[in-house]
């Protein structure tokens, strides 16, 4: 089973290097979208480092929802899917591989946008370390939030738009705790319970969310 599930998420890596389009539209849309915040906000540099953790991680959560709506469409779609149940395989398992090649084509690379990003925005240089650290326990969050998500309204009419509607306030308290632990590091406040309150919510997103999004594809494949 361990081979099929690094089968599987190294079949998916290789579909998003060859056709890289929703892992580029993620990026950019998470540079984009949180460079023209200084526009809007004004030249204050107090007030764009008051707002960074805010800015970067509404627009990191925005940026990871993006690939979600076609996460399994292309496995319902040619029929791989059925396959892979009809030969015993746990439909958690074949979730949990999808979700963690999601993660690694869009989690780890707004990770590596988000410390520039930092830096505009004028937060410390010693709130950095709490930011990578947040942001890699919050995109697993966002990644299996949304892979449970993307399952649930897959075969759907208007998935696309029901999606947001679901992971959205399921992601929030990842966010809210991400950004407080930032604001924490950036003002010399204990920062540590903010990312203790993450983990936890990585630790138990880890065992619900692929067993929800397994459910969700036997629904669909039926």
């Amino acid at each position: 089973m361990i081979g099929l599930f690094w089968a599987i998420v190294g079949r998916d890596l290789r579909l998003a290097l060859r056709h890289g389009a929703d892992t580029m539209g993620a990026i950019l849309f998470f540079i984009v979208t949180a460079t023209l915040f200084p526009l809007a906000l004004g030249p204050s540099p107090e007030l764009l480092r008051h707002m960074a953790p805010g800015i970067i991680w509404v627009c990191a959560l925005l940026a990871a929802l993006l690939p979600l709506d076609r996460l399994f469409g292309a496995e319902l779609e040619d029929g791989s899917l059925d396959q892979l149940l009809l030969l015993g395989v746990p439909a958690a398992l074949v979730a949990l591989a999808k979700i963690t090649a999601h993660w690694l084509t869009t989690g780890i690379p707004l990770l590596l946008a988000a410390v520039p990003l930092a830096t505009m925005l004028g937060l410390p240089a010693s709130a950095l370390p709490v930011l990578l650290a947040g942001l890699f326990l919050g995109s697993v969050v966002l990644s299996l939030i949304g892979g449970m998500g993307a399952s649930i309204v897959l075969g759907a009419r208007r998935g696309g738009v029901l999606l947001p509607l679901l992971t959205l306030p399921l992601a929030t308290p990842a966010l809210i705790f991400g950004a407080a632990a930032i604001d924490a590091a950036s003002t010399g406040l204990p920062w540590q319970p903010d990312l203790e309150l993450l983990a936890a919510f990585v630790a138990g997103a880890l065992p619900l969310c692929p067993l929800a999004a397994g459910a969700g594809l036997r629904a669909a494949a039926e």
